[in-house]
């Protein structure tokens, strides 16, 4: 067991609370590579919670282990744009200069590689962690050098800064990126209007949520202040788990001001006292920066007691580092997971609008979405609404990932068409795109003149690209493996379904598929839908249903048969006993035949 002053030197660093659970845990984990035996008990006493309880976290995160899992955990990128890239055949050639399985832990306890779901560097991929810090453009001669590296034990600190360099890949900026970002003039502006008046510019501008859901946001700001109670939270969403998706990690990596500017505009309007940003665990590498704005804006007065001057206007932000749940990008869920649990998503209602962080009033926006509301408070809802549609007002950004010659975030007005993007992009032989990831929707060329908008292809940013050159079936089947992955595991209809939609995909990419099984994929769905308990299960046969429709023929030569024929003849077993009791009617026949 770790030494008793070391613990407590890292519990100081956290309220000794429930809530801190998971931050603890991480910390453990950054330390130690795994949760040492006994450490759990300790911590269990210190913050006052049962050790099944700090078990059951710990199991339940990805980037969390019970078990050592060697002073080098590599983890590869499986987003089918690391796929395209050739992350699988890099992981195979790391383990072979490793002499090491996937996904086990080598003899001596030095190093152990496996895969996790998306690193949200899909612009510059193939990409992969390393005790939990990304590494991108993963070639095979850099593959070579981090085999080394390990084998000689050099620490992370002094491996190859250029392993660790990530790029925003800005290719079209419009209203958000091209703002001037003066540090503190919304919040001056919204001081000036006051509360009520930058929820009514909020209403005015048609802001909807940018997450993917598109709620206006005006109502919701407006719903938690009336909220009963006089303590209210402001949660910034910065877990953007669906592969595809990276808006937010450049928007925290150059317009963090403005992110915590937006948070603190929310507060000004709902009257909170407190806010979370919580980051996912993916984008570790950004902590200590953001740590450093806040401080920043500790300093010039824009954070902490009197925020600029203003008696009783007292607001400050926690960062909470996630732990590999993509289910905590659901915003109960994340609720839980700020709490110290298990990112289970929560019944609603109640909502998070009034029962949300600790069971108060709590607003919970997107990273865009905030940045948005900053803007609008510093220049007034009219100038937004102008920009977009009558529908979806503003602009949008649009993580562009694939086969494309540009990959990187676009920033368009709504509106636009998916062909436009294509062409700024270049990519110039597309079979398909995936709009919002795997739990969106699929579109072929025919449908290129579609529009990006809530009227039409609402979407959370994901804009992932397929060239004539991809087989669609492997696409929706590496999707389906990511929700199988990352069901939460809470609800029987998601936890068996999406692990019964993963089997027959493999039973039909194994060559011993019928139509039959299309079938049942399509049963599958309906049960999902009427059943699942969030959103996860709901869209889980997204990418299969989509790619049926459009891509039918990437199913259908992979079928042993067209038509189902069990390989069981069973009326035919039953001739025997209609010769011995004399019966040849189509009530004694299977199917009613005689």
């Amino acid at each position: 067991m770790p030494d008793t002053v070391e613990l407590n030197v890292l519990l100081d660093r956290h309220p000794r609370r429930p809530e801190s659970l998971l931050q603890v845990l991480r910390e453990v984990q950054e330390v130690h590579n795994h949760i040492p035996p006994g450490i759990d008990a300790a911590i269990a006493e210190a913050l006052g919670v049962p050790l099944a309880r700090v078990r059951g976290v710990a199991g339940f995160y990805s980037f969390l282990s019970l078990e050592p899992l060697g002073r080098y955990r590599v983890l590869f990128s499986d987003n089918i744009t690391d796929r395209m890239l050739g992350s699988r055949e890099m992981m195979q050639a790391l383990c072979g200069k490793l002499w090491l399985e996937p996904g086990k832990v080598s003899e001596d306890g030095l190093v152990s590689v496996a895969t996790t779901s998306c690193t949200g560097m899909c612009d510059q991929g193939p990409a992969l962690l390393v005790n939990g810090r990304a590494i991108t453009r993963v070639t095979h001669q850099r593959i070579n050098e981090i085999g080394e590296l390990i084998r000689a034990g050099t620490p992370l600190t002094e491996w190859p800064a250029g392993f660790f360099r990530v790029d925003d890949h800005i290719r079209r900026r419009d209203l958000l990126l091209e703002s001037d970002r003066m540090t503190g003039a919304a919040l001056t502006a919204a001081l000036e209007r006051g509360p009520d008046a930058v929820i009514a510019e909020l209403e005015a501008s048609g802001l909807r949520g940018r997450g993917g859901a598109g709620f206006p946001t005006a109502r919701k700001w407006a719903a938690c202040r009336a909220a009963a109670g006089d303590e209210r939270y402001v949660v910034c969403n910065a877990d953007e788990g669906e592969p595809g998706t990276f808006k937010d990690r450049v928007l925290l990596a150059s317009y963090a001001d403005l992110v915590f500017e937006g948070m603190t505009v929310a507060a000004l309007a709902i009257g909170a006292r407190q806010g979370f940003l919580y980051l996912r665990g993916e984008y570790r590498y950004l902590l200590d920066a953001l740590e450093d704005t806040l401080r920043q804006r500790r300093a010039a007065g824009l954070l902490g007691q009197g925020i600029l001057g203003r008696a009783g206007f007292d607001f400050d932000i926690v960062i909470h580092l996630g732990a590999g749940a993509y289910v905590c990008g659901e915003e109960s869920a994340l609720i839980e997971s700020l709490e110290g649990k298990r990112g289970i998503p929560r019944n609603r209602p109640p909502f998070p609008v009034t029962h949300g962080y600790r069971q108060r009033p709590t607003v919970v926006d997107n990273v865009e979405t905030l940045c948005a509301a900053a803007l609008i408070a510093m220049r007034g809802g009219a100038g937004y609404r102008a920009i977009g549609t009558p529908k979806s007002a503003g602009t949008k950004l649009l993580s562009v990932s694939g086969d494309c010659a540009r990959p990187g975030i676009y920033e368009y007005p709504f509106g636009v068409s998916v062909r436009q993007v294509l062409n700024d992009c270049g990519a110039s032989d597309a079979l398909a795109v995936q709009i919002s990831g795997p739990s969106g929707v699929c579109i072929g060329d025919a449908e290129f003149d579609r529009r990006i908008g809530f009227e039409d292809l609402a979407t959370a940013g994901a804009f992932m690209v397929f060239d004539s050159s991809r087989d669609m079936f492997e696409v929706a089947r590496n999707f389906v493996q990511f929700f199988a992955h990352e069901s939460c595991g809470f609800c029987t209809p998601c936890r068996v379904g999406t692990s019964m939609q993963n089997a027959l995909m493999d039973k039909i990419a194994h060559g011993m598929g019928t139509r039959h099984d299309l079938e049942e994929l399509a049963k599958l769905d309906r049960v999902l839908q009427g059943a699942s308990h969030c959103g996860l299960g709901h869209s889980a046969c997204n990418p299969v249903l989509d790619t049926v429709k459009r891509f039918r023929p990437a199913y259908e030569r992979r079928l042993q048969s067209l038509y189902f024929r069990p390989a069981f003849d069973l009326d035919g077993a039953l001739a025997e006993a209609r010769r011995m009791t004399g019966r040849d009617d189509a009530g004694a026949h299977i199917r009613g035949e005689s």
